[in-house]
């Protein structure tokens, strides 16, 4: 992880004290594009509708969202969408499109160019929204025979691909078509019974990217991530009896939209992530995630485990998670949609949420920084017991009283491993006696190089830290989960326990 550091916010309450109100931010893997479809942005900009950063100043939101780590935008693009760039959909309910025509995408991608984020377009290829419900010719096609809309693809893709380069943009991703279960152009080219036809329109808009920027890597985009059935068919066909084109294949993951919470579906996205990059040999990624607004935490969860279940792709096949679409809020939306994530201050003044804090994660500690290393169960610090300075005193954990005792610097042991050294004795996190036993006690003792006394950093599913020994291989917990001021700290098998999770607070 890069030691960048950002901003800071809240984070922790102590059962009786605070520890302070700081989190370091930064982006979680430089590997990884973390980001955010803004669609709607400017639509709603327009609107009157203004964000509030963490300190409650109103400020542009893809500054804050930059802020929290975000690095990609994803922008959508519509043929001829309507003046109003609204849209009725068949079942009578309005929504924003958002300033998706050509003009309004080059808008937005100089924008987020000039913050230095990376872009993806995604081409629609309607007047609307396309996914597996709709996927209608644009009204400038209707009428067009499968051929002429071939080249309608090719052409119209050709054209919005020239116009960003013309202004010194070449979009780092490139969707052709989205959420294409269906297919596209239907009925040209619907994937149940013209998949041929389908394959030729993708090819097109696949010809047509790379013509104008070969760098750009082509997205092929369908929902349900969850479903590897459906993955499976669709790439087997497109790829393999076809001889379709495509650099990555991207999912939706809209656990909300599935009806249950996402720890019953999150094993079967990294499953078919997996799965498709194994078998296809593609880069995989997740186009659109989204969780409910008024469940903040839960959102932060979702978005931590989608973001390391994409880090977990072997041979660094995993690239992308991007938000869909977090500056949103149900109040300011005609159809109120509910996955942002942001929360209404008053009128049209919306505030993110902490579920956006999930793209930043938590670094690694600074070495020449010092913190208070506070246990997940107990909400307690690692202190030196009676602020001892000598060799092989207990370490325990304790409600914060401020004390050197309680504050460590985390120095490089190289090879990825640390030395955590207090900062009132100057010795570091030992386990007594070079044990490889459960239930060993961690003592404080002078600095010999030891493998007893190296520590690696693991982050655990939800951003918080398990502490491994290099010597015994087992993780920094506090003896029977306790919560007591004065609870020994001790070495045990990795068992997935709050009381073996930790987080660092900065001290200064």
């Amino acid at each position: 992880m890069k030691r960048v550091r950002y901003i800071f916010m809240s984070l922790l309450l102590m059962t009786s004290l605070f520890f302070g109100t700081q989190e370091i931010k930064a982006k979680a893997d430089d590997s990884l594009a973390l980001g955010a479809d803004i669609g709607w942005l400017n639509q709603l900009e327009n609107q009157g509708v203004t964000w509030l950063n963490d300190e409650g100043n109103t400020e542009d939101a893809l500054q804050i969202l930059k802020d929290h780590g975000i690095d990609s935008v994803r922008l959508r693009v519509f043929v001829n969408p309507p003046s109003s760039f609204q849209w009725t959909k068949n079942n009578g309910t309005t929504c924003l499109l958002g300033y998706a025509d050509t003009t309004g995408l080059l808008y937005m991608a100089q924008r987020a160019d000039a913050l230095g984020m990376k872009i993806m377009v995604d081409f629609h290829y309607s007047d609307h929204f396309a996914d597996p419900e709709y996927q209608d010719i644009p009204s400038a096609w209707s009428g067009a025979s499968y051929s002429q809309l071939v080249s309608y693809v090719y052409d119209y893709t050709h054209y919005v691909m020239s116009a960003l380069a013309n202004v010194g943009i070449y979009p780092e991703w490139v969707q052709v078509g989205n959420e294409i279960n269906s297919g596209m152009l239907l009925p040209y080219g619907d994937s149940g019974s013209n998949f041929s036809q389908l394959a030729g329109f993708l090819n097109s808009g696949y010809d047509a990217v790379k013509a104008v920027s070969s760098s750009s890597k082509v997205v092929t985009h369908l929902a349900n991530g969850h479903n590897n059935e459906v993955f499976d068919w669709f790439f087997n066909t497109f790829l393999n009896t076809y001889h379709g084109k495509t650099d990555v294949i991207g999912m939706s993951y809209y656990p909300y939209w599935i009806g249950s919470d996402y720890k019953e579906s999150i094993g079967a996205l990294s499953a078919n992530l997996n799965d498709m990059a194994a078998t296809y040999g593609k880069e995989v990624m997740v186009c659109e995630v989204g969780g409910y607004e008024d469940n903040p935490s839960n959102t932060y969860d979702l978005l931590r485990a989608t973001i390391n279940a994409v880090k977990a792709v072997p041979n660094n096949k995993g690239t992308g998670v991007f938000y869909w679409e977090p500056e949103a809020n149900s109040s300011v939306l005609p159809d109120s949609y509910p996955l942002g994530a942001t929360r209404k201050v008053s009128g049209k003044v919306l505030q993110f949420t902490t579920a956006i804090d999930a793209f930043g994660g938590v670094t690694l500690p600074d070495s020449t920084d010092s913190y208070y290393i506070v246990n997940r169960n107990s909400e307690k610090a690692l202190n030196v017991r009676g602020g001892s300075a000598s060799d092989s005193a207990v370490i325990e954990q304790y409600s914060n009283g401020g004390w050197d005792s309680q504050k460590w610097k985390f120095i490089s042991a190289g090879s990825g491993y640390y030395r955590i050294e207090n900062v009132r004795s100057g010795k570091v996190l030992d386990i007594s006696g070079k044990s490889t036993a459960d239930g060993a006690a961690c003592i404080q003792y002078t600095y010999n190089g030891g493998y007893n006394q190296m520590w690696q950093l693991v982050e655990s599913s939800d951003g918080y830290f398990k502490i491994k020994n290099r010597n015994s291989g087992k993780i920094l917990d506090i003896n029977a989960m306790s919560v007591a001021d004065g609870a020994e700290c001790i070495q045990y098998t990795d068992n997935g326990g709050w009381n073996q999770m930790w987080s660092f607070v900065p001290a200064d």
